[in-house]
């Protein structure tokens, strides 16, 4: 494989925050994210402790809530207009049950993905005002609307847009725009996505007319889908909501989700963001992809079980078939990419084709973006037809602002940081991946394409239950958030076999030098070559469960050959914590370091007879001479090493021949006077040859 690993830095994080986080590995886990502050790493793993920002901050807020309260008491018919993924679905369903929670009876609208595509459409809303909408309410869309706009104000339809997609120059007519997009960049609110911004919308709704703060608990499972499948950025207040919309959905699952769940054989009590991603919105997505996105919406807001089922088997039937698509398409891509090996080393991936379906290739861009590391677009492009498709894109390019920078080649385009839909005349597609081309590798500056950031070293033995537990204080994971990824070293490959339905993974029977060994799942591997000789991987870790039995899964990210003599002659992070005040409270957090102490048990640890290799060490008790310091290193061969050095109870001459003379006292009354030299060394961390001297003073 071709990545390239950022290898994790030697510092030591800080200890205050390794204090409040409980787990060392974790606290520089949040370092790397940014985070170093303890009040905002406890808010960062736990969200009841983190302070949701006020939703009046959003520009136009106070406005749109004024005219929301106005239609309310007049009973002025308000429309909802959504869009067909699952983050307008979610806003969606958002808006109408806040709405109708509030005293309103909303009308709502999804346009069809195939023939009406993204946006607002005047004949469609036409129809809406017709049916004697007054007010309209955008979500997931309208901030580019103009002419839709300016068409509901002449007819006398005032209108609030909701949206978090790229702002235009001039923000259109409307009564208010709600757009998470117009605060400062470092707004907590900043990163929304749409289902964000609606859900905001209608909390200061909510506050306004002093209703039951218990609505927006009631809701917040619908931010979670939304966040998690619009691949919104996971900081602030998006991870809250999320955090708090999976905290509900474990407890109880609305009626929809929970038919959905059911279909998937999905424990609701474990689901997560990743679940999420997988199970739950490819089969919301479906709808909007392959029928209509009105599916979705009426699947989320269903009262009762039964009819969820109804809806959620058609889903189940609409994911089968977008599966097959995607495979198909994914293959022709693949073919593509065969045919031209230098696609291979591009700064991004524009392909196309005349037959591949315009509503699943955002979903075959994104498995490639992350196989390749590199932004895709995929076009659909019939004969005679404009060319129209998505893009997805990876961290530090934004996909639309590049669009944009070409946007004299495209007839069309739209979206936000990490997704867009486009189109333009087939003639212009080759035009296209060159000028995007230069503007990708503009953007990437001196990040090499393929970057994968190693947030620590383990070993396999040092991967339990408790780890993962811990590790996952962290999640969920995702944009802005991605997993911890952990390497392991030097290891050699014991056998390896296809599983999936389709024979498209492997599992990997790896073995470190010590003789462990654990399974490790490699997703899409099948066709990749399998490592040889000795290896590094870079991973993942979950934990799973396995016929009723609760295990550590290792996902491989990576692998790359062992680094030339990990053991001899490799650097040592050395970290000193000798004028810490309170050294045992440290030592308590550094899990999974081998201990060394000798001359008392003050402490749990190992004795020089006890060594192994280890990957961290922690030197409790400082050891007798420089030696020993040498043979400890070279028998425990670690790469980080915690230096207390604290002095041992017998340092000075009279308790040394005390604790001698009781060592030798109790040798002759329990071992027949004999006793082992080192293992009395070791009793008093102390060196062969000062045993000796002390027993020679003893009998002086």
């Amino acid at each position: 494989m071709s990545l390239h690993w950022l290898e994790p830095t030697s510092a030591a994080p800080p200890a205050d925050l390794a204090a409040a986080v409980g787990d060392p590995l974790v606290a520089a886990a949040l370092v790397r994210r940014g985070i170093a502050d303890p009040d905002a790493a406890r808010a960062f793993l736990d969200p009841n402790l983190y302070r949701l920002s006020d939703p009046f901050d959003l520009p136009d807020m106070g406005r749109a809530v004024a005219r929301l309260r106005r239609a309310i008491e007049r009973q002025e018919r308000i429309a909802i207009w959504g869009d067909f993924d699952v983050d307008g679905q979610t806003a969606t369903a958002l808006l109408v049950e806040g709405l109708r929670a509030l005293g309103a009876d909303p009308l709502w609208y999804i346009p069809d993905r195939l023939s009406e595509g993204h946006g607002i459409h005047i004949p469609a809303l036409g129809r809406l005002i017709d049916a004697g909408a007054r007010l309209l309410v955008t979500c997931d869309t309208g901030v580019a609307a103009h002419e839709a706009i300016d068409y509901a104000k002449r007819r006398g339809v005032d209108a609030i847009v909701t949206d978090h997609h790229q702002l235009t120059d001039l923000l259109p007519a409307a009564e208010a725009v709600v757009h998470p997009l117009r605060l400062p960049e470092d707004h907590p609110m900043r990163t929304l996505p749409g289902v964000g911004a609606a859900l905001q919308l209608i909390r200061a709704l909510a506050e306004s007319s002093n209703a039951d703060p218990a609505l927006i608990d009631q809701l917040v499972d619908l931010a979670a889908l939304g966040i998690v499948a619009d691949v919104a950025v996971q900081t602030g207040d998006a991870r809250c909501w999320l955090q708090l919309g999976l905290r509900l959905m474990r407890r109880s699952l609305r009626p929809g989700l929970a038919a959905l769940a059911e279909a998937a054989a999905l424990e609701p009590s474990q689901i997560n963001e990743g679940h999420i991603a997988f199970i739950l919105a490819p089969r919301l997505n479906a709808a909007g992809r392959l029928d209509s996105a009105a599916l979705g919406v009426e699947l989320l807001m269903a009262r009762d079980l039964d009819s969820a089922r109804t809806i959620a088997l058609k889903l189940e039937g609409l994911n089968a078939q977008r599966k097959l698509l995607c495979d198909q398409i994914e293959s022709a891509a693949e073919a593509q990419i065969a045919r031209d090996p230098a696609l291979r080393s591009a700064d991004v991936l524009v392909l196309s084709a005349d037959s591949w379906h315009t509503g699943v290739v955002g979903i075959v861009a994104s498995r490639l973006s992350e196989r390749y590391n590199v932004p895709v677009v995929l076009l659909a492009a019939p004969p005679g037809e404009e060319a129209r498709g998505s893009a997805r894109s990876v961290t530090g390019v934004d996909i639309t602002a590049a669009l944009a920078a070409n946007a004299h080649l495209l007839n069309g385009y739209g979206g936000h940081v990490m997704a867009a839909g486009l189109r333009l005349a087939p003639e212009n597609i080759a035009a296209l991946r060159r000028a995007l081309g230069r503007t990708v590798r503009a953007m990437r500056g001196e990040v090499p394409p393929g970057t994968l950031s190693i947030d620590a070293e383990t070993t396999l033995p040092a991967l339990t239950l408790d780890l993962v537990a811990s590790l996952e204080r962290l999640a969920p994971f995702g944009a802005g958030n991605p997993a911890v990824v952990l390497a392991l070293r030097d290891l050699r490959l014991r056998d390896s076999r296809l599983i999936g339905r389709d024979k498209a993974h492997r599992t990997l029977n790896v073995e470190d030098p010590s003789g462990a060994s654990a399974r490790v799942v490699w997703w899409d591997s099948a066709t990749l070559p399998l490592p040889e000789g000795r290896f590094d991987i870079a991973c993942t870790v979950r934990a799973s469960d396995f016929r009723g039995e609760r295990r550590v899964e290792i996902a491989l990210l990576d692998w790359q050959p062992a680094r030339p003599s990990a053991k001899a002659g490799a650097a040592l992070t050395i970290i000193d914590h000798r004028s810490d005040p309170d050294p045992q409270a440290l030592l308590a957090l550094l899990s999974g370091a081998l201990v060394y102490r000798e001359g008392g048990d003050s402490v749990a640890g190992s004795t020089r007879l006890e060594l192994r290799p280890a990957e961290t060490l922690a030197i409790w008790t400082a050891p007798p001479n420089r030696a020993s310091l040498r043979a400890l290193l070279d028998q425990v061969q670690p790469r980080i090493v915690h230096i207390f050095a604290v002095d041992p109870p017998y340092a000075d001459g009279d308790s040394f021949l005390m604790r001698l003379l009781g060592l030798a006292k109790f040798a002759l009354q329990h071992r027949g006077g004999a006793a082992d030299r080192q293992a009395v060394a070791a009793a008093l961390a102390a060196t062969g040859r000062a045993v000796d001297l002390g027993l020679a003073a003893l009998e002086a």
